[in-house]
């Protein structure tokens, strides 16, 4: 075999593999449905691969928790359905865990998301809806790159026209 010939092997090897790669990640059967308890079937939602997901602690309200809804047909348009673990904690003290996406600029943001994905891209949100919470802190958290962990009071939106689902106010930062 030539030179030329071995390097596109190795090319058309690579792209086989890349190619194979992501329609596994896009095979609902070979990725995790972020939701609970674990063992149950899955619900519609985002798809997220495994090394994505923090560890789950005890004590802070999981991802796969918060992606137990479904979207519903009312009066013409799509409206989130949420399961009745989500609704019994709308207005509750909740502490969660996440990946930071600002909304203003400097190293103390009052607004921002918080993600259950770390974002790749600045201008891309890792999932949907029901992986992201607007969070509302007085005192403002310090921007970081790496996970953060919050508590705060909980919001169960049912019809926001920025399309969220989750709002956590009066959020402060939990030291670990």
């Amino acid at each position: 075999m030539n030179q030329l010939s071995f390097r596109l092997f190795n090319h058309s090897a690579a792209l086989a593999g890349a190619v194979a790669f992501l329609l596994t990640l896009m095979n609902p059967a070979n990725a995790v449905t972020p939701v609970a308890p674990s063992g149950a079937s899955p619900t519609p939602g985002s798809l997220l691969p495994p090394s994505q997901f923090l560890a789950e602690r005890a004590g802070f309200t999981s991802w796969r928790t918060l992606a137990r809804v479904e979207l519903t047909k009312k009066n013409n348009k799509l409206q989130p359905s949420f399961d009745n673990i989500i609704t019994a904690l709308d207005g509750k003290q909740i502490r969660v865990e996440g990946f930071m996406i600002p909304l203003d600029i400097g190293d103390n943001q009052k607004r921002f998301l918080l993600v259950a994905a770390p974002p790749h891209c600045s201008f891309c949100l890792p999932a949907g809806p029901d992986s992201m919470i607007e969070i509302r802190a007085p005192k403002g958290v310090k921007y970081r790159f790496e996970a953060v962990s919050l508590s705060g009071k909980f919001q169960v939106l049912n019809d926001d026209p920025a399309g969220l689902y989750y709002r956590l106010t009066d959020a402060a930062s939990i030291e670990k």
